[in-house]
């Protein structure tokens, strides 16, 4: 594997930081982008063959966890099984990603399967990122105010990097508020209603983002997904409040959904560089502001699994299914030369673009 693969690590410039070229009027890489487009060709087909498996496996073993957590009868027992379980059900989790990129004709059934088993149950309903992930994808939106996944991190205050992880831990009862209470009024006042799929409908960071009364057949399924999430988390706090359920295990289910939460937004965390004002930026500047962590780091596949070590790449090539990135890495890394604007955005681990990120806000805050 060439060296050139890493010359970006965190702790060195990029040529473009040296040069002081904001990420925003990057010129474009034209080969670059033919390559991407040409050595991939093949790898475009979605193979059931992997996404079955590996998501039932995953959610069957996720659940298993939970469950070994819950009837453990040490608090070390308790936490291994629950952290066992919130890094499976986590990459369980990360497959709504694909819904969003993926034809549904290239996998039949796998929508619904997915939403009955991880989005209905852990409240996150792939509604709520079908629709809103595409926005970040779109060329003109990325990393301006209407990017509904962008937040300049790098170039704000100190204590938002913190802040930001933290206060995800609350996403689990923020999302049983918004199914179990704030559905079923919506029902009653169109003014709420407007407001709940503006404001509480998206898996979005922008604060600013609003999003649009669904329509057509994707209202229809948001209809349905929404009623499902809504008679899940009432059902859960009746059973709860009834002691059919013991508060016990739903406390720890609890903290294994949050578990889950706060490990996919320590991966947002590092997943770009975050060092865009709000600018249109040309596709590699796009790309410059995302990040691949490639092998040989074997932990990056844990904490940006099904292809997000390679969101950079999948910048690039957004229609590319998860288990062809890895091929579409090692075709692009042989074939460009060390010059090559690709081998900048590839870092060695998660350790080394924290600190980038949190030197970054630093210096934004002692401007």
């Amino acid at each position: 594997m060439p060296s050139t693969m890493l010359s970006s690590d965190s702790s060195s410039a990029l040529p473009r930081t040296a040069a002081n070229i904001p990420l925003a009027r990057h010129p474009d890489d034209a080969a670059m982008i033919r390559a991407a487009a040409e050595l991939t060709r093949d790898l475009n087909a979605a193979r059931p063959e992997i996404y079955w498996p590996d998501f039932l496996i995953c959610a069957a073993l996720g659940y298993a966890a939970m469950a070994l957590a819950i009837l453990a009868d040490t608090s070390f027992a308790m936490i291994g099984w629950g952290a066992v379980s919130a890094l499976i059900l986590y990459r369980a989790a990360l497959f709504i990603h694909e819904l969003t990129h993926i034809r549904p004709t290239a996998l039949p059934g796998f929508r619904f399967a997915w939403n009955v088993i991880i989005g209905v149950p852990l409240l996150a309903p792939s509604f709520m990122y079908e629709g809103v992930h595409s926005l970040h994808h779109a060329r003109t939106r990325y990393g301006t105010d209407e990017d509904p996944e962008y937040l300049p991190l790098a170039l704000m205050k100190p204590w938002t990097v913190p802040l930001f992880v933290l206060v995800s831990a609350l996403g689990p009862i923020a999302v049983l508020i918004r199914f179990a209470l704030l559905s079923p009024l919506s029902l009653l006042s169109r003014k709420l209603r407007a407001l709940i799929v503006a404001r509480y409908s998206s898996l979005s960071i922008n604060p600013n983002f609003r999003r649009r009364m669904p329509e057509g057949a994707f209202r229809r399924m948001w209809i349905a997904q929404e009623v499902g999430a809504s008679i899940w988390a009432i059902s859960l706090i009746a059973l709860v409040v009834t002691g059919v359920i013991p508060l016990h295990a739903f406390l720890v289910a609890l903290g294994i959904h949050s578990g889950i939460v706060v490990i996919n937004q320590i991966r947002t965390l590092v997943a770009h560089l975050w060092e865009n004002e709000g600018e249109v930026m040309s596709v590699t500047g796009q790309y410059l502001d995302s990040v691949n962590v490639p092998p040989p780091g074997i932990l990056p596949a844990i904490w940006a699994p099904v292809g997000l070590r390679y969101h950079a790449l999948h910048h690039l090539l957004p229609g590319l299914p998860y288990h062809s990135l890895g091929e579409a890495h090692r075709r692009l890394v042989a074939a460009l030369p060390a010059t090559s604007t690709y081998h900048e955005a590839s870092y060695k681990g998660l350790p080394g673009l924290v600190v980038r990120l949190v030197r970054s806000s630093f210096h934004a805050g002692a401007r």
